[in-house]
């Protein structure tokens, strides 16, 4: 397997709310692209096991990637065990994604927090040839963070991706998960992302990044290094 770009989510939807529209914008540019949730999001308020795997078998549909996998690892202790870090070099070796999608340290959710360290680590390690999986080392050749809660508050980006043509796309892989986000015939107890208002709110803040590009959706990321431009008039026609 051989993968354009890989998004690692801590739970089934993440990837969805925070960089559903990037996948779907590299799907149809002919790129390859998948998701790796590290957990089934079994401690959520909301819905089953088994309900969170059907809808993101649908929202993966939706997305249009290669491949979707699940690591099983415990949702809400992300990150506590070394083997965590073997699970997860193993899964970027095989997939060998030349972009490698994260989420931010910024984050609400611990498991948001610690998948972020536990995900840019374990892509430092993937290239160590002295670490042992079933597949051979390989490291992506960038990291690229996307947003989560907090950070739309406290951090500029380093991009802005034009959405616009996909955000109706990625609002129907989102309403995959029918159990997670608003349904008026619902009995189950309110969360945060339950809310009805919370899907507006997405659209808002897709709004906001894409009017600082000129554009009507955006999604914001975030990358550590400088970026070199050697030709900055070609860079900028």
């Amino acid at each position: 397997m051989k993968l354009d770009l890989l998004a690692i989510a801590p739970h089934p939807d993440d990837v969805e709310l925070h960089c559903g529209g990037l996948l779907l914008k590299m799907a149809d540019q002919g790129y390859k692209t998948g998701i790796v949730d590290l957990s089934r999001g079994e401690m959520g308020t909301r819905g089953t096991v088994a309900d969170r795997n059907n809808e993101a078998d649908l929202a993966a549909k939706i997305l249009q990637t290669e491949v979707r996998l699940n690591l099983d690892l415990p949702d809400s202790q992300i990150g506590w065990d070394h083997k965590h870090t073997l699970d997860v070099v193993e899964v970027i070796r095989r997939c060998q994604p030349d972009l490698l999608l994260i989420p931010h340290e910024t984050a609400r959710h611990p498991d948001h927090r610690n998948a972020s360290t536990l995900a840019w680590d374990s892509a430092f390690l993937a290239g160590l040839e002295k670490i042992t999986t079933h597949h051979p080392a390989f490291r992506p050749k960038q990291i690229i963070f996307y947003y989560t809660h907090y950070t739309y508050r406290d951090i500029g980006p380093s991009f802005i991706v034009d959405i616009s043509l996909y955000f109706d796309r990625k609002q129907k892989a989102l309403k995959a998960f029918k159990s997670q986000f608003y349904d008026p015939e619902s009995t189950e107890p309110e969360t945060f992302i339950s809310r009805p208002e919370f899907l507006d709110e997405i659209e808002a803040q897709n709004r906001y990044y894409g009017s600082l590009i000129g554009v009507k959706h955006g999604e914001p990321y975030i990358i550590r290094e400088h970026l070199a431009i050697d030709d900055p008039v070609a860079y900028f026609k």
